[in-house]
């Protein structure tokens, strides 16, 4: 009877580790785009925080400001925790 290996010999690649910060945590300072005026997306939430915190919306933010605003405003609202 011959002798089973039970070595792994699979033929699919291994993948490599990546233990890369993702993307979506980046600093708003450090992001290519950040300079430019922020979306639309941004715009209409950032309303919405800043009638919420009792704020005037500033729209010439530009997506990094915004970004760090929409944090700032999360935080004093409760908005945006994760559910």
């Amino acid at each position: 009877m011959a002798r089973q290996n039970n070595d792994d010999h699979s033929t699919a690649p291994k993948v490599p580790q990546d233990d890369t910060p993702s993307n979506t945590v980046k600093d708003p300072d450090n992001w290519t785009t950040g300079g430019e005026t922020m979306t639309g997306a941004q715009a209409s939430y950032l309303k919405t925080l800043c009638e919420e915190a009792g704020e005037e919306f500033d729209e010439s933010l530009s997506k990094a400001d915004a970004s760090k605003k929409i944090d700032e405003l999360q935080a004093r609202t409760g908005r945006g925790r994760d559910h």
